[in-house]
């Protein structure tokens, strides 16, 4: 089936299930206002058993979406404004076996991929409880009961998720009940800077998942869809579209199988993107790279950094290889999102430049410098 229509979202939900008897996961791709998190709730509500006093006995569906940040909520202490702590929703069987799991211990070094700040989950009072070390005149001291931001909220919400998502892709007891696991854009809610690292974490733990567990994620970002679309296992790729109509709308949904061009094509427009603006981290370098060997494959070159060509009177030239061999070494770069010095911003920006123009892209991607290209 290449594309399909459908009048509302639960009949969409019901075709996603009907797929994923067959197929292990499906990738949605769709612009925000689209219905996608409205989308991940039919199918979620596909799965549940409601009994006769309208009470849920029984569901399939470990979900991540807008609605999952809703079953953590701030307690400020504004009689003290002392003991500031992250409240959880102790009713949802989201959190079932959160005592016994040692969930500190699950979330700790997934979370210490994104931030630094500590954090105690207090079973008895259903709450979290944040710390940070700070450094003050030459000494270090840890500050209690902090209220973090609400992007390292966002940042520990996702890494809670993920930990539960482990404990049921390792079929632990408190969480056999899951038979879909259903993610609906992260990236809405976490830093842009961690794209890459987010997609290629999750595609990390998801590929390896049960055969009984099957994954269906969607998301407006198109950067992250395409790193998923890379490196899960032979997903199944939708764009979904919302068309409105008289007396109502349907849903259309198109398979799509253009994946490794748009991943590299999007990473070539975020890092201009990014170098335009100025807001350039030391991760773009680890994009640049991966670009330039796709690019290399595609035309022949023997190696990637045949890419590389300085202009003659670049007195830099000797040295980008080693700048991108240097700043690309590993993963590391894409887990610690520094910004760059600005020595090595200016050396990027004429890379990229330089790589642009001399390879045959479509003007179109990049605007403000249509002017410059041969």
């Amino acid at each position: 089936m290449s594309e399909a229509t459908f009048d509302d979202l639960p009949a969409l939900a019901q075709h996603l299930r009907e797929e994923l008897e067959t197929k292990k996961s499906v990738l949605i791709y769709a612009y925000n206002s689209t219905g996608k998190t409205r989308l991940s709730t039919a199918f979620k509500d596909l799965g549940k058993v409601v009994n006769a006093d309208g009470e849920t006995t029984a569901q399939d569906t470990l979900y991540f979406n807008a609605f999952t940040e809703d079953l953590f909520y701030w307690d400020n202490d504004l009689a003290n404004d002392l003991a500031r702590v992250l409240k959880i929703n102790s009713d949802s069987r989201f959190f079932a076996g959160l005592g016994e799991l040692e969930m500190d211990n699950r979330i700790r070094p997934l979370l210490n991929r994104y931030a630094d700040f500590g954090f105690r989950i207090d079973t008895t009072e259903w709450a979290v409880r944040f710390s940070r070390v700070v450094e003050t005149a030459g000494t270090t001291a840890t500050v209690e009961d902090i209220k973090i931001s609400r992007g390292e909220e966002n940042i520990f919400i996702w890494c809670f998720f993920l930990a539960i998502v482990q404990l049921a892709l390792d079929e632990a007891e408190a969480y056999k009940w899951v038979k879909y696991i259903y993610i609906d854009d992260p990236i809405t809610s976490l830093d842009e800077n961690n794209a890459v690292m987010v997609a290629h974490h999750l595609a990390s733990m998801l590929k390896d998942a049960p055969s009984r567990i099957r994954v269906v994620v969607s998301s407006h970002h198109v950067l992250f869809f395409n790193v998923l679309c890379n490196e899960m296992k032979r997903p199944r790729m939708y764009f979904l579209t919302r068309q409105k109509q008289v007396g109502g709308q349907t849903f259309k949904i198109q398979e799509t199988d253009s994946t490794p061009f748009l991943y590299h094509l999007a990473s070539l427009v975020e890092m201009h993107q990014a170098q335009k603006s100025g807001a350039l981290y030391t991760h773009h370098f680890n994009m640049l790279r991966r670009v330039m060997e796709q690019t290399a494959a595609f035309f022949g070159y023997a190696k990637w950094h045949d890419c590389i060509k300085p202009e003659a009177d670049d007195p830099n030239e000797t040295i980008y290889k080693r700048i991108i061999d240097l700043m690309s070494h590993g993963d590391y770069s894409l887990y610690e999102p520094r910004e760059m010095m600005p020595e090595n911003k200016e050396h990027f920006g004429r890379l990229l430049k330089q790589f642009i123009t001399l390879h045959p892209f479509s003007p179109a991607l990049f605007p403000e410098d249509a002017q410059d290209r041969p």
